[in-house]
């Protein structure tokens, strides 16, 4: 689904499957193919604090990628890589990448494209930024296209044991204690 709430081309998004009040909206979008922690708020100054490039906040995501991927791959994509952004070249900061066993995930749906004779690899990868579809960009530049895209963590909060629906609440103590240490 898309991770809005207003209509768009015949897809679904988050109004489809919940009820919030008007003034919610999602922080940092997540794309259409991808999955994983989305927070919802009505608070302004979250968003900023989230999103401004200037606050540089840890997003972790698992990342299903075709081929058995390389150490020479890891390094590139430790060190940053050089990807398309509104049609110009940028270089990517620098991010900590971990190959992951396979994490315990619920199954897609729809599922991943399957080949029986290629194999694929999980990795963690950890950024402080946030360009349009730049996991995918990345992991293609390194040689290794993304199959499964999890956004898994954002700062202190996380998918722990979450189920694709599930909707926790939290105070706005207890998620600025979380993302930003403030008590």
């Amino acid at each position: 689904m898309l991770s809005q709430f207003s209509a768009v081309e015949n897809k679904k998004i988050l109004s489809n499957y919940f009820s919030v009040e008007k003034d919610v909206y999602a922080v940092g979008r997540l794309d259409y193919d991808s999955e994983g922690l989305l927070i919802l708020t009505n608070d302004k100054s979250l968003n900023q604090k989230l999103l401004h490039p200037s606050h540089q906040h840890v997003r972790e995501y698992w990342v299903q990628v075709e081929g058995s991927i390389t150490n020479e791959a890891l390094l590139q994509l430790q060190r940053g890589v050089q990807i398309s952004v509104d049609g110009k070249l940028y270089n990517t900061k620098q991010a900590i990448v971990k190959i992951l066993h396979e994490p315990f995930v619920p199954e897609r749906n729809p599922p991943i494209r399957f080949r029986k004779n290629i194999s694929t690899s999980w990795i963690s990868l950890q950024l402080t930024e946030g360009k349009n579809r730049q996991v995918r960009k990345m992991t293609a530049a390194a040689g290794f296209p993304t199959l499964r895209l999890i956004r898994s963590r954002i700062e202190n909060i996380s998918l722990n044991q979450m189920q694709p629906g599930d909707i926790i609440s939290l105070s706005k103590a207890s998620i600025y204690k979380k993302l930003f240490n403030e008590q």
